[in-house]
């Protein structure tokens, strides 16, 4: 819940692989929250196999990443 409050962290939940890379894609998020009460561990591997192949998209999403990271 506190993690982005720290310098330099862009936390994301993500329950699904496609929010996961949407997260690191849009978000450039560095830090992957599972909430493992509602996923299968398969789909736990699945989701953060996703999220570390993604890449960041930069372009229209930076100026806003640049805003998170400069507060």
């Amino acid at each position: 819940m506190t993690a982005n409050k720290h310098q330099g962290v862009r936390a994301a939940i993500a329950w699904n692989r496609k929010l996961a890379e949407l997260a690191r894609g849009h978000n450039n998020a560095n830090v992957l929250c599972l909430p493992s009460r509602f996923i299968t561990e398969d789909v736990a591997m699945e989701i953060v196999d996703g999220f570390l192949k993604a890449e960041f998209e930069g372009g229209r999403h930076s100026r806003r990443v640049d805003k998170i990271s400069n507060t």
